[in-house]
């Protein structure tokens, strides 16, 4: 009788810590920047509103609606990024908060996404890793699939989340925010882009 020989995994637990101030620290940025860009949309239409009234018959008006126009993106930003808030907040409190952040196998990857009911699992063919980059002054990771990769690609469970698809796939007129925190994980950068070199035949990594 074989025995069974275990199967090798590599696993990035998270700073519950750092993650809970994180998440204090991203929401009140997004409320403040929400806030502002509301401030400026309002001042842009308004002026235009008040051209408008005050130079009637001057030929000012084509002037004036391409102003509106272009403050309407900014009100939009500010309704998505309070709605986002508000939604993130009820996605933290009917979820736990994942004592891992990643686990590596021979097969893929499988991620725990702050908010989601279930993990990503993601064969190594649809992953094209991380990206490090800098959001709020904080590093973050933000992952890279390869392209034309959804939620209904074969092998691929967990994208059709709503709180993995504001992460993963945010809306254009939102700053992305980044899938993890690197503070908050405990392995550093280097090896967690070794490792992902390592399952994945070189197929994925971290990018800077």
């Amino acid at each position: 009788m074989s025995e069974r020989v275990p199967v090798q995994t590599f696993v990035v637990g998270v700073d519950r810590a750092a993650v809970l101030a994180r998440r204090d620290h991203v929401r009140r940025l997004q409320r403040r920047g929400a806030w502002v860009t509301l401030g400026i949309g309002a001042v842009g239409i308004l002026a235009a509103l008040f051209a408008l009234i005050v130079f009637r018959g001057a030929g000012l008006w084509p002037f004036a609606v391409l102003l509106i126009l272009s403050m309407l993106p900014l009100v939009a930003s500010t309704v998505l990024a309070l709605r986002l808030n508000a939604e993130r907040q009820r996605w933290y409190a009917a979820s736990e908060l994942p004592p891992v952040a990643m686990r590596m196998s021979p097969k893929g990857l499988e991620l725990a996404c702050e908010g989601a009911k279930y993990p990503v699992i993601l064969p190594w063919p649809t992953v094209r890793g991380f990206k490090q980059e800098k959001v709020f002054g904080q590093f973050v990771l933000d992952l890279r699939l390869a392209p034309g990769i959804g939620a209904t690609t074969a092998g691929v469970r967990g994208l059709d989340q709503a709180a993995v698809r504001a992460v993963v796939k945010p809306s254009p007129l939102l700053k992305p925010t980044g899938l993890y925190l690197v503070s908050a994980l405990d392995q550093p950068v280097h090896v967690i882009d070794q490792a992902l070199k390592h399952f994945s035949d070189g197929q994925a990594g971290i990018s800077r």
